[in-house]
């Protein structure tokens, strides 16, 4: 029953569903002569193992709530902290070009992790997501959800070579500010652009206040039931290149809704709110020097305040690791 009712792409309630977009994005070109990728169908596998354990992977990023989130009636499966699906990040069950795609990426492990100073799985990645983006426990390695996501992950890389770069990863670039994100004029634009689906408090839309299993058509933004302050879209520079190239519902990177400007103050409007903490944020990224810039957690190597860290402008803070990277690389190894 679950599966009819959230098969029917949940995801395009997104992470900041009624939030806004803007000028576009210039898409990343494949290199002139190669093939055309596009993302496998996924109602083209048979009905046998491995189609279902697919098939149960993409159940899994579009109803994340409905299988492992806090509500489920066996407690050993409650491991995401929150009522949100992987797939209100990951738009359309991770398809969508600049939406947080998931194709395309399962080569690329195992791979160099800044903020843990190591090489990390596909499923150490995934596990980031659970503890981070979905408040939660890491999935046991050799659970069916985690071998389920990562047969999902791997059909979605199908056709697409170890190295290879498949276009519409991320969330897109726009251009950066030359001062902070506003949260004071994004409050303005949430008003116009977001309330409506988003309410006041940036609570979202639960499907069934009295039953949280059915998770949220239109998900919090902030509050108890979100992401925590160590995910990805904890992060302003993450957090306002999804607002501009997938929001509000219906809108893209080639058909964006607001302009840069608004964008980046409407997503620091988002961050300037209360939600979960992360403990142990101050062990993330060894080499403080490859921390992100706009990470809202100390401790930094650059001087930069917090708040700086967190609404920008960036790009004296890029211009001061620089510095510090090249006198660095200027200390005999003796002297370091």
């Amino acid at each position: 029953m679950l599966k009819t009712i959230f098969a029917k792409r949940v995801v395009a309630f997104a992470i900041l569903g009624g939030l806004l977009s803007a000028p576009a994005i210039a898409e990343e070109k494949a290199p002139q002569n190669s093939p055309v990728w596009t993302d496998p169908d996924i109602s083209a596998l048979p009905d046998d193992a491995h189609g279902r354990q697919v098939r149960r992977g993409r159940d899994l990023i579009l109803a994340t709530f409905a299988y492992i989130g806090p509500e489920v009636q066996d407690p050993a499966k409650r491991l995401a902290g929150n009522n949100l699906a992987c797939g209100n990040c990951h738009l359309e069950a991770g398809t969508k070009k600049f939406g947080l795609a998931l194709f395309g990426i399962y080569g690329d492990f195992p791979k160099y992790s800044a903020r843990v100073g190591a090489d990390i799985s596909i499923e150490d990645r995934l596990n980031s997501c659970m503890t981070r983006s979905m408040n939660g426990r890491p999935l046991p390695a050799k659970s069916p959800e985690m071998e389920a996501l990562v047969a999902y992950v791997k059909f979605l890389s199908s056709g697409v070579s170890p190295g290879e770069q498949v276009p519409g990863l991320g969330a897109g670039k726009m251009p950066e500010l030359d001062r902070a994100a506003d949260p004071a004029r994004g409050k303005l634009i949430y008003e116009r652009a977001c309330l409506d689906c988003h309410n006041t408090n940036g609570a979202g839309v639960p499907r069934s206040p009295q039953a949280m299993i059915l998770g949220y058509a239109v998900p919090p933004l902030w509050g108890r039931d979100s992401f925590n302050t160590g995910a990805g879209m904890a992060r302003l520079i993450m957090l306002a290149n999804f607002v501009h190239s997938n929001m509000p519902h219906g809108s893209d990177y080639l058909d964006p809704m607001l302009s840069v400007e608004e964008a980046w103050d409407v997503a620091a409007y988002v961050e300037s709110q209360e939600r979960p903490h992360k403990a142990g944020l101050d062990h993330d990224f060894p080499n403080l020097l490859d921390k992100p810039v706009d990470a809202a957690y100390g401790p930094y190597a650059d001087g930069f305040s917090e708040a700086r860290h967190k609404y920008g402008p960036y790009a004296p803070i890029r211009a001061e690791v620089e510095r510090l990277k090249a006198e660095k690389d200027t200390i005999p190894n003796k002297a370091r």
